[in-house]
């Protein structure tokens, strides 16, 4: 490695954080005018673009106050080891890519070390736990927001918060045809199609899981041509959901496919769906949803306890629109019938070209090349530090 290379060190939490960090990689070497060495926490998309992966980015992939405190020992290690191995290797600027509850901390100490940091990913303040944005001002020199709203939400800290849209909005065309989706997943033409994403962790499916493979059996008794498709995030996840739909639905014709989520969803009439990055998949590919959130009993415990929760709607699609753009479940409501019945109404909407308009115009102001947006910020910011 040559003394003019610039050493960018990344953090990825999880699937989607991956996704995030291999675009923005790829956008970096493109934008650097010279050699950049890339190197920390990464998935196999990160890799494949490069980055030296110290650890995996599964090792991260914890959700909720609960989740977070119950592997606070491991993820406590995983930290310190990390830091140490930065310090040593002393890289230019240092990028945590969501994951906050990790991040953020160890941001705080690299710059006390004075290594520049950037956070791609505001985390939800607007949605739960708003004492984070402090910390955000002590912990990152730039925040890069993938949401239009998000920035306004750290003016009162003085967080360089910066929207650059989202790349997922870049990569999904406009209008998508389900012929092409249902063809490669060997799906039924003259069926209904609802796509089933019960979430991609273990815990999502506790919550989660048997209350949509009831939803299936209750539609698949109400309509005889309909047909089921799910995404499994990986093979845990798929034997545990193949397990509540023998349990829960077993009559019901539902194909399970590995990944493939966007396809899934590219090729349904509506999707049943937990709440997360996948309903904002099926808004830019401009699908019907039913959206459903349980949180863990501890972290709704603790949420409710100290009144940490602080808006009334939750998914993205809603959020964005600033509106009830997607029917939404939540808690004690998430049960088959419930879920079934959500389901039946859009299958049964005669036109949706109003809701159709409002996911274009929502599409429109993602799409901001945020790969490029997001590489040219970092590499300002090295810039005006070196």
């Amino acid at each position: 490695m040559s003394s003019d290379t610039l050493r960018i060190a990344l953090v990825a939490g999880e699937s989607s954080g991956d996704e995030l960090g291999a675009g923005l990689i790829n956008a970096l070497r493109d934008g650097a005018g010279h050699e950049v060495d890339f190197c920390g926490v990464a998935g196999p998309a990160m890799r494949q673009a490069g980055c030296e992966g110290w650890f995996d980015c599964s090792e991260l992939a914890v959700m909720g106050l609960a989740e977070v405190i119950r592997h606070l020992p491991r993820l406590l290690l995983l930290r310190r080891r990390l830091y140490k191995r930065l310090i040593s290797y002393r890289p230019d600027v240092f990028i945590g890519i969501d994951a906050p509850d990790f991040n953020l901390g160890l941001e705080r100490r690299l710059r006390k070390n004075g290594i520049a940091t950037v956070h791609y990913v505001s985390p939800s303040v607007w949605a739960w736990r708003p004492q984070r944005a402090a910390r955000m001002a002590a912990s990152a020199d730039q925040l890069l927001c993938l949401l239009p709203f998000e920035p306004a939400f750290y003016e009162e800290y003085n967080v360089a918060a910066q929207f650059v849209g989202h790349p997922l909005a870049d990569r999904i065309a406009m209008r998508t045809d389900a012929t092409p989706a249902r063809e490669a997943l060997g799906l039924a033409m003259d069926k209904q199609i609802v796509a089933l994403l019960p979430g991609s962790r273990m815990g999502e499916l506790d919550r989660l899981g048997r209350a949509f493979a009831g939803a299936a059996r209750a539609l698949s008794e109400q309509r005889s041509a309909i047909e089921f498709v799910a995404p499994m995030a990986s093979s845990t996840v798929r034997e545990k959901f193949a397990a509540q739909l023998a349990d829960e639905a077993p009559k019901a014709q539902v194909k399970l496919i590995d990944r493939q989520a966007q396809q899934a969803i590219a090729a349904a009439d509506v999707v049943l769906v937990a709440s997360g990055t996948a309903t904002l998949e099926a808004l830019l590919l401009k699908r019907p949803m039913v959206v459903a959130y349980r949180l863990a009993p501890a972290t709704r415990i603790i949420l409710e306890k100290f009144e940490l929760l602080n808006i009334n709607r939750f998914s993205l699609p809603n959020l964005l629109a600033g509106k009830d753009l997607v029917p939404e479940v939540l808690q004690d409501e998430v049960q088959p019938e419930r879920l079934a019945d959500e389901v039946s109404v859009l299958l049964d909407a005669a036109d949706n070209s109003d809701w159709v308009a409002d996911c274009d115009a929502i599409h429109n102001t993602l799409r901001r090349d945020a790969n490029v947006r997001a590489a040219e910020a970092v590499l300002q910011h090295y810039k005006s530090q070196a």
